[in-house]
């Protein structure tokens, strides 16, 4: 039977391998007690697809592509999660009484017989490939323990519990139910690629969400009981008072998931109904990205490119909370980084660590401020400063100073757009010839949620989506996504940025200088050719990368 052969010898009868590098494969399989198949992966000889298209063709077994099926939750009690890690098997249903299981290694007689004694059915293999077969272990299964914890916690619990039982129950055992549930909750997030996770208590029940793609989405809800203990267990981790609920805490966790050193920021807010977490994650890997990876091209990147090429001068990256513009201003530190140059940042918190960089974290109870940490930084000679955010007048101040005395200044500002930015920073205080004179270019920017590839679908677009692309008189193809598993039925898979890049140019700085509000600023950037987020976003739409009601989620009509 071909199940009966050896991955070696079907290899061979493909013409994907030699005898030479058969023999060579087994004897590293006898010293590392690895399997066939993957070593001949790791040494490059052949390709996981090619290994799952030998088993294809010679077992006749279907290739199954996880990303796109649809999960039966109630099949994953079937299959016990130990047995699932073990032999890295997934249940994805039932066909003619026999139980569907995925694998990357269907010849391994021993799993069919041991998922068969555990679920009670026939096994009947599909394939697919390793890496996603544990991202579908990891995911559902930590799911499925949510919410049975959550059960158990419920069945366990008194309307009111003592502290002294809450802590003792959570902190005595790495097995204790709330300590493997919230640890969970988190392992959970990091695999979903969220960026919050959300507790959020209500009278009668406990909800956690995760914000994937800039939208929250309901992970589980359970009773309240388990409520106490959870946030007992998060206080616990990041070093916070558990005594005190009367007012809001911060603190952080530094923990691995899956093997990589995960960075989470925790806020714990007093609420009506007890109290509210948001734990942000912070993805230190998003920040190594080059400034093409950004979404930018074109004229954008070479605006951007010059406005940075300035000796001196303020730049500052604009937009509201999430919009990336913390990314985007570590993208622009490394293309600065360089062995002449003293790079110096004051952050809160420093979000990613960079060689060559000297990086300084705010810490507001020590007295060390933006404004104090930039005074220190101005006498270490630097060549380029990055101020994680001017928030008030005194910021302000030192920054365009350090502009206009040879430095290079890259910040962060609150505003809606790139005009608006003038009018705050004279709002704290700062006089518009200053203003004209230090700041050299002002992007601002916004994410937006890219349509799914696997459910992207074309249609003729309507005259009212015409009119606020502002082509009333032609025909449109648009595109959006219809929905699918790859993007959990949501039509969106990942998110681009939008910029709208305004260069201070002569034109600009005569507007500054004599007082001009931020429309007046507008039409004459624009007019000198800016981009604004609108036109960012119509061009993205245009391009079949978004859809009309991202558009409008993100920017204003009226541009």
């Amino acid at each position: 039977m071909a199940r009966k052969k050896r991955i070696g010898d079907l290899l061979l009868e493909y013409n994907y391998i030699t005898d030479a590098e058969l023999d060579e494969a087994l004897e590293v399989q006898k010293a590392t007690g690895k399997k066939l198949g993957e070593i001949f992966i790791n040494s490059g000889i052949i390709s996981e697809s090619d290994l799952l298209g030998v088993l294809e063709l010679q077992l006749g077994l279907n290739r199954v592509y996880m990303d796109m099926i649809k999960v039966d939750k109630e099949l994953i009690n079937l299959v016990p999660e130990f047995l699932a890690k073990k032999y890295n098997a997934f249940p994805i249903g039932i066909e003619n009484n026999e139980l569907v299981v995925v694998m990357n290694d269907p010849l391994n007689i021993l799993a069919e017989e041991d998922l068969s004694i555990a679920s009670g059915y026939p096994i009947k293999i599909a394939l697919s490939s390793e890496r996603e077969i544990k991202q579908m272990i990891n995911k559902y299964y930590s799911e499925s323990y949510m919410e049975k914890t959550a059960e158990h916690l419920k069945a366990h619990s008194e309307e009111k519990e003592q502290e002294e039982d809450i802590i003792e129950q959570i902190d005595g055992t790495e097995n204790a139910p709330t300590v493997k549930l919230i640890d969970t909750i988190i392992a959970n997030a990091v695999r979903s690629k969220a960026s919050d996770i959300h507790i959020e208590p209500f009278e009668n029940r406990v909800v956690v969400r995760y914000r994937i793609d800039g939208q929250l989405k309901k992970q589980f809800e359970s009773s309240r009981e388990p409520l106490a203990a959870m946030i007992t267990r998060i206080k616990i981790l990041s070093d916070m008072d558990i005594a005190e609920k009367r007012i809001p805490q911060d603190g952080k966790i530094l923990t691995k998931v899956d093997g990589v050193d995960v960075d989470l920021r925790v806020s714990v807010l007093p609420a009506v109904y007890g109290e509210k977490v948001v734990i942000r994650i912070l993805d230190r890997s998003a920040y190594m990205v080059e400034k093409d990876q950004l979404g930018l091209e074109g004229e954008d990147l070479e605006k951007i490119n010059k406005i940075v090429s300035n000796p001196y001068g303020i730049v500052l990256v604009t937009g509201p909370t999430g919009s990336g513009k913390t990314t985007t201003l570590y993208s622009l530190l490394r293309d600065l980084n360089k062995e002449s140059v003293n790079l110096v940042t004051v952050e809160d918190p420093v979000e990613y660590a960079m060689d060559g960089i000297t990086q300084v974290n705010v810490n507001a109870k020590a007295g060390l401020t933006f404004a104090s940490g930039l005074r220190s930084i101005l006498r270490q000679d630097p060549d380029v400063v990055m101020i994680g955010e001017i928030r008030d007048a005194e910021t302000a101040e030192i920054a365009i100073r350090a502009a206009i005395t040879g430095h290079l200044v890259l910040s962060t500002i609150h505003t809606n757009d790139a005009p608006s930015s003038v009018m705050r920073l004279q709002d704290m205080g700062i006089q518009p010839y200053l203003v004209a004179t230090a700041v050299k270019g002002i992007i601002a920017q916004r994410l937006i949620r890219k349509i799914c590839p696997n459910c992207k679908q074309g249609y003729l677009a309507s005259d009212y989506e015409k009119s606020i692309l502002g082509l009333p008189d032609q025909r449109v193809i648009l595109y959006r996504g219809t929905g699918c598993s790859r993007c959990n039925d949501t039509g969106y898979k990942g998110r681009m940025g939008i910029y709208e890049i305004m260069e201070i140019g002569a034109d600009v700085k005569e507007v500054i200088y004599n007082n001009g509000n931020a429309e007046e600023i507008r039409k004459v950037a624009v007019r000198n050719g800016m981009n604004t987020l609108n036109r960012s976003a119509a061009k993205a739409v245009l391009a079949g990368k978004s859809t009309i009601d991202e558009l409008m989620r993100v920017t204003m009509l009226n541009e």
